[in-house]
């Protein structure tokens, strides 16, 4: 039976394709937006680090109501650093909206969500969108979405469908229309679609309560709140229920409050319906996968496997000669207090004390997803440092060591393909495939987690800026045996004060600067990268010796080249095993675990670092 009132749409694009836009003209033809509401509060812009990365970090719903039918739409992670996200929203929904841009069409990371919608077996309509975008091919942009879905293994069902259910748009003009050359100006033609072709949840409204949790938010007031789509039965307010979890355990429970989504928010209701999505608030420590049920009758669901992290880093208190100057929370017990605060809110990190208390351990799924967490962390006021980003090994059933594997994906135009192919190589990738276009080049390689981290500044480098790369996590494969790290040494202060013209002047004769005259450095802190291997400890406060005698010839004064600035990512990826990244709320420094000189040469001795 299907529950004709209600529809449920994912959103599938590219970082750039107006996903933001679209959604705020959707809620605007549905009468969302009232007198008293600013733009400002559309729900997909909600996150400061969305605006500024361009991307989609959490899962988020909003719903609409259109000639009376409930649309629930999804918006739904592109990066696949936030996979772990992406598998599950897409089972709360029965059909997908690629949105693709005119100009562009759709771009790499676009496959990712789109290969598991079809894997999911959705219902894909293609938004063409910026068709007022100079140099745009509609026509061309609507053939390649088709190729890439054939490509991901579309059923002939789902290609039929798409070539069938196609809108051209410009959302920041707030028009969809049916043809490019009509003369439509409102986003009827898009609702009128959605409405009247997309599937209407298969679901039984008189069969027993099934939903399962999909979501996990979190209240300091109530504390978990289970969101997921009710299959079947309905669900009331202050119903007892089973709670089946993913091991097969049972539990009853009570709902406390019962939510469903409207327009930007949620709104408390006494019950909600199959085809629905819903969240719940009473049961105690609810997961991912948790079904809540009838307990007379019991629908068994299909349990949802979260993918395991691969990548893990040690947070810790800070050490820095300059701890508190920019930052209000410093101490252990805080950082401790506020990462458990995260471990109940955020499912896909896994976050653990070390067993000698130095440093909790936060495991991610990529670089991307945990400085996420880090990023939040110093915008609250908080000041710490992490290390190396360590990857996560397995031991298969023969007892041999496995490794997380990425799939990576690189275009670019022709010419670079070579040197493209070259830095892979040298990180332990393994080429797959190779597609020659008029313009750009295809390349796929397959490469451990662990070549990954530091490739992204080589291929723009090798690309000079043209290249667009992107990976996602392949599968556990064997063991690539030891892959290269950073050649080059670093520049070490001596000592701790303020970077001095003259002196840097002299310096960035050996290679690149990373502070400029007047940057606060310490001792043990990395100032510069040198342009052959091996450590080397500077001076950065030296200033002109000056005599009693006038010069014969006028100063010269110091031309000094830009420094290299660090994202948090990209400093990730640069430092070694014996070195940490200090985050506070105003810088990113990167330095030696032991800061002082003296102290770094015996812990080397000791270890068999170096020749006794």
């Amino acid at each position: 039976m299907r529950q004709e009132n209600i529809r449920n749409i994912a959103i599938i694009a590219h970082v750039d394709h107006g996903k933001t836009t679209l959604v705020d003209e959707l809620l605007k033809a549905s009468g969302a937006f009232r007198a008293n509401q600013q733009v400002e509060e559309r729900v997909l812009d909600s996150n400061d680090q969305e605006r500024e990365r361009g991307i989609t970090i959490l899962a988020k719903n909003i719903s609409i109501e259109y000639k009376g039918i409930k649309i629930n739409v999804i918006d739904t992670p592109g990066h696949a650093d936030f996979g772990g996200e992406v598998e599950r929203v897409l089972r709360m929904a029965d059909g997908a909206l690629l949105l693709c841009d005119a100009a562009e069409g759709p771009m790499p990371q676009t496959r990712f969500v789109l290969s598991h919608a079809i894997a999911a077996g959705l219902s894909v309509m293609i938004v063409v969108n910026k068709i007022d975008k100079p140099g745009s091919d509609p026509e061309k942009a609507y053939n390649d979405c088709l190729d890439l879905m054939a490509d991901l293994g579309a059923t002939d069902e789902q290609l039929e469908f798409a070539m069938e259910h196609v809108v051209y748009a410009s959302a920041v003009n707030g028009f969809a229309r049916l043809d490019p050359a009509d003369d439509n100006a409102d986003m009827f033609p898009l609702l009128d679609m959605i409405v009247d072709d997309l599937p209407a949840p298969d679901v039984d409204p008189d069969g027993a309560l099934a939903l399962q949790c999909v979501t996990i938010d979190h209240s300091d007031y109530v504390g978990r709140i289970g969101i997921g789509r009710i299959y079947s039965g309905t669900i009331h307010s202050g119903d007892k229920i089973l709670v089946v979890k993913n091991d097969g355990s049972r539990a009853m429970s009570q709902v406390k409050q019962l939510f469903t989504f409207d327009y930007l928010g949620r709104k408390e209701c006494t019950e909600a319906v199959a085809g629905d999505i819903a969240a719940v608030v009473g049961v105690d420590s609810t997961d991912i996968g948790d079904v809540y049920t009838d307990p007379e009758n019991p629908v068994e669901l299909e349990p949802i496997e979260i993918d395991p992290p691969t990548l893990s880093i040690v947070f810790e208190p800070s050490t820095s000669p300059l701890v508190g100057r920019e930052g209000d929370i410093v101490g252990g017990r805080q950082l401790k207090e506020r990462l458990f605060q995260e471990r109940e809110n955020n499912v896909t990190m896994r976050i653990e004390e070390l067993p000698d208390k130095t440093g909790i351990e936060v495991s991610g799924r990529g670089i991307l997803h945990l400085s996420v967490l880090m990023e939040s962390m110093r915008r609250e006021g908080f000041e710490f440092q992490v290390g190396r980003p360590r990857v996560l090994f397995k031991k298969d059933d023969r007892g041999n060591t496995v490794e997380p594997v990425e799939q990576a994906v690189v275009e670019c135009p022709g010419e670079y393909s070579g040197k493209v192919i070259e830095v892979f190589g040298n990180a332990g990738g393994t080429m797959v495939s190779m597609e020659s276009g008029a313009v750009q080049t295809h390349l796929e390689f397959k490469i451990p987690t662990r070549g990954i981290m530091g490739l992204k500044n080589r291929i723009l480098n090798v690309t000079h800026g043209e290249g667009v790369f992107y990976h996602t996590f392949l599968e556990y494969g064997q063991y690539a045996g030891e892959i290269g790290v950073r050649q080059n040494g670093a520049m070490i202060s001596m000592s701790t004060e303020k970077a001095v013209a003259y002196a840097l002047g002299t310096l960035q004769e050996r290679g690149q600067l990373f502070v400029a005259p007047g940057d606060e450095c310490y001792e043990g802190m990395l100032v510069g990268e040198r342009s052959k291997p091996g450590d080397m400890v500077v001076n950065i406060a030296r200033t002109k010796s000056l005599g009693n005698q006038r010069s014969s010839t006028a100063d010269v004064a110091v031309q000094l080249t830009p420094p290299k600035t660090f994202s948090l990512e990209e400093a990730l990826e640069y430092i070694m095993e014996d070195e940490l990244v200090e985050i506070t709320p105003q810088s990113i420094r990167m330095r030696k675990r032991i800061l002082n000189e003296t102290e770094r040469r015996k812990w080397a001795v000791r270890n068999g670092k170096v020749k006794k």
